[in-house]
């Protein structure tokens, strides 16, 4: 399978003269993989650390950890998630492995008899497909998503299911929601 072009990061800025410019352009600094699910890559992009952030603020997305946005923050994402197995087990080992990895801070519902990525965060997420087809999954039914597709997640158990045979690339907005 044929990875997908790496995700490009373009970061503006204004210069001692006052003018816009264009401050970086270029593959996240913050691209993560895992040897326990082969062509998965989690594309960091930016997070806001609070409600009052300035647009000066430098850019701290390699300190970073997680699923979550910082405590009253948000992050952007891009996620390249490919086909899983048709192997209930590999599906399992390969779902434990990214939690455990990239994302120990969601609620992980492990035995979850939906899917083994059913999980939970305390956010407002923006799900947006950019490439493929998705499956979104929820403790009670599950719709495919398209390219072009928004999913508005609420704090909600759910899981991601790519049951193509294309990767597929979604970006997700994370906004923290702490209750």
């Amino acid at each position: 399978m044929k990875p997908l072009p790496p995700v490009r990061r373009i970061v503006t800025g204004v210069n001692a003269a006052g003018k816009s410019y264009l401050e970086e352009d270029g593959v996240s600094p913050a691209m993560l993989t895992n040897d326990g699910r082969p062509g998965y890559r989690n594309n960091n992009l930016w997070r806001t650390l609070g409600p009052d952030i300035s647009v000066d603020t430098e850019d701290s997305i390699l300190q970073h950890k997680g699923v979550l946005p910082p405590p009253r923050g948000t992050v952007i994402r891009v996620i390249d998630i490919p086909p899983e197995s048709p192997d209930p087990e590999e599906r399992r080992k390969a779902t434990e492995a990214i939690f455990k990895q990239m994302f120990p801070d969601a609620q992980h519902h492990t035995g979850h008899s939906r899917h083994p990525g059913m999980h939970t965060t305390d956010t407002i997420d923006y799900a947006i497909l950019l490439q493929g087809e998705l499956v979104a999954i929820m403790d009670e039914d599950e719709t495919t998503m398209r390219a072009g597709d928004i999913l508005i997640q609420r704090g909600t158990s759910h899981a991601w299911a790519n049951r193509s045979s294309e990767i597929a690339r979604i970006c997700f907005v994370l906004i923290d929601g702490s209750r």
